[in-house]
């Protein structure tokens, strides 16, 4: 007889405050045998597992996979199958694991390259996923603002966008949100000033999360030291409640 193979259930767990988990993630985190995350750096705890924590049960096992910050594609490679051989140990064993995922499964998520790799490797392995709170969505509601009203056109550029890039979207985008602004925030800065955007755009750092910081009136904020978990949203066009 066959045994049966456990799922893999990718958890969005929103991007810091445990209440924003979804009450079917909370149940299936809970009801999983095995809850695996992203390892947190320097023996410290992840994002992922910091926000899960309040809902974990003594009696699940606990999975650290290791997600190196680095842009070398082999490394990367390696990492991802060798976090798949981990949880596959499991799941052919017939044990459910919740992977805990920071903010949405679906939205620049590092669940995906573990799915991704698993299906290659594994064929047979069953995933499921649950929808979550990302960071755009998160950053909208600390700022008490809507994300996008009417027919606005919104756009996200991810940490990798060119300067180029971001001129040509703020040319035909209404909202512009830019994930991990924080490397390259000296010449958003200098682009936003010359287009005279600043006065319509907020820096939020850590969304949700107890070290959340707001920067508004970003026309005296040219030179912010910023952490990597920072968001920049910038209405190029206003809307106008009364249009």
């Amino acid at each position: 007889m066959v045994a049966k193979t456990g799922i893999l259930y990718g958890i969005s767990v929103g991007t810091g405050d445990p209440d924003l988990i979804t009450v079917k993630g909370v149940r299936l985190l809970q009801q999983a045998s095995v809850v695996a995350f992203p390892m947190g750096v320097g023996n410290q705890s992840g994002i992922a597992q910091t926000i899960i924590s309040p809902w974990l049960i003594s009696e699940q096992e606990t999975c650290p996979l290791s997600f190196p910050y680095v842009q070398n594609e082999e490394e990367l490679r390696l990492a991802w199958k060798q976090s798949a051989e981990q949880v596959w140990s499991y799941l052919q064993q017939g044990k459910d694991v919740a992977f805990a995922c920071e903010g949405d499964i679906s939205f620049y998520s590092t669940f995906t390259y573990l799915a991704q790799t698993l299906t290659y490797y594994y064929p047979s392995v069953k995933i499921k996923t649950v929808p979550g709170v990302c960071s755009p969505m998160a950053v909208a509601s600390v700022l008490n603002l809507p994300l996008t009203v009417r027919n606005q056109r919104l756009a996200v550029l991810p940490v990798l966008y060119t300067l180029e890039d971001l001129e040509q979207t703020l040319g035909w985008a209404d909202v512009v949100v830019l994930l991990k602004v924080s490397s390259v925030y000296p010449q958003v800065w200098e682009i936003l000033r010359r287009l005279n955007l600043l006065e319509h755009a907020w820096v939020v750092e850590r969304a949700t999360q107890p070290g959340q910081v707001i920067y508004d009136e970003l026309e005296k904020q040219s030179n912010l030291r910023l952490s990597y978990f920072s968001l920049l949203i910038v209405h190029v066009k206003p809307s106008d409640p009364h249009s």
